[in-house]
């Protein structure tokens, strides 16, 4: 298991990390990958599964903004009209968006026999970012079967870095991939979690900034690189509360998930895309409710400001952990992508 950045003596925030400082320290919320890593195949897939339960019986509210839409995700739509998640969310490479939603689909059919039967349809939540630097994404490597070995395979702790879904991605032209974080926050008497997971996609090398540090100029001159200036790359940003919220300050939440981004650097390029997606597990809505109306305990407005500081600096570190975590790869064409690690003097 790759070292984090906490464990190179690098402290990000003030607000505490959870236990394992991972999205998973949202009770019931699991992760799970399966890594695609031979020769020119540089890609895989990951799953974040909500809760523990059937989600498409006991959907969560939820929400999604995009912050730039340069990107193909899928199922969008309806969680921004209905503001609920049902299924698990998968993340993969740009072009295997179908593979994955196909896999949903039959995992949701298998285990609810209603689907499309005696009730609607199932809306998978699928995110994506092009690994095609690394990974020759022209030839399709991830199967159905993947997705739903990542799905079985999920727990509570997993990997970062070039992993899953990250195990081509390229992030401020280092080794990106997958990165995960948490906080704590106090409201009232109790103690509750912001988790966050990203894919990490995006960026150019003299924009890095490690707590104000500009380490990517720095490796950038170490390496005589002469930068892009351009920001083309992607990143899916995924997060986990225990927090009741609405749909609608879930979406205020994943507003602020743009501040954890600019803090590493990033500036939404044109063609870069930032999509953001959210939860909450303390809120559930039955898909079968007998009740006319139904009651949703949510957290009073002027209580938003700790839970978007939370949001801002699990992000921002999900992010360099991302980096920190993975390991230089040579990927297709001997394209070769430093780990930032290997510049960890710099930090």
């Amino acid at each position: 298991m790759n070292k984090k950045l906490r464990e190179y003596g690098i402290n990000l925030g003030h607000l505490p990390t959870g236990k394992n400082n991972l999205i998973t320290d949202v009770a019931g919320v699991k992760v799970g990958h399966v890594t695609l890593d031979s020769g020119s195949t540089k890609t895989g897939v990951t799953a974040i599964i909500p809760h523990e339960g059937n989600v498409f019986r006991e959907k969560l509210v939820a929400a999604s903004h995009v912050i730039n839409g340069f990107g193909k995700s899928q199922g969008l739509v309806q969680i921004d009209e209905l503001g609920t998640i049902e299924t698990p969310i998968i993340l993969t490479n740009t072009l295997s968006v179908g593979t994955a939603h196909k896999a949903v689909v039959g995992y949701m059919l298998e285990e609810n026999s209603d689907i499309g039967d005696t009730t609607g349809t199932v809306n998978p939540i699928i995110g994506e970012c092009n690994d095609g630097v690394l990974n020759e994404i022209r030839t399709p490597a991830l199967t159905e079967s993947h997705v739903l070995e990542a799905i079985s395979s999920a727990d509570i702790i997993f990997q970062q870095g070039n992993v899953g879904a990250g195990t081509g991605m390229v992030c401020y032209d280092l080794k990106g991939g997958i990165g995960s974080s948490s906080r704590i926050v106090q409201l009232g008497n109790s103690e509750y979690t912001v988790g966050i997971l990203v894919l990490s996609n995006f960026g150019s090398m003299e924009d890095l900034m490690i707590r104000g540090n500009p380490i990517g100029e720095k490796i950038k001159e170490e390496l005589s690189q002469k930068g892009s200036g351009k920001d083309k790359g992607s990143i899916m940003v995924i997060v986990a509360t225990d927090i009741p919220l609405s749909s609608l300050q879930l979406k205020r939440l994943l507003k602020r998930t743009q501040s954890g981004i600019a803090r590493t650097g990033g500036y939404t390029g044109n063609g870069s895309g930032e999509v953001a997606i959210g939860f909450t597990t303390a809120n559930r809505v039955m898909h079968y409710e007998e009740r006319a109306f139904i009651d949703q305990k949510v957290i009073h407005e002027d209580l938003l400001d700790m839970v978007f500081k939370a949001t801002v600096e699990a992000t921002e570190e999900a992010v360099l952990n991302s980096l920190i975590s993975s390991n230089t790869t040579v990927g297709r064409n001997n394209k070769k992508i430093l780990s930032l690690k290997d510049f960890i003097e710099l930090l």
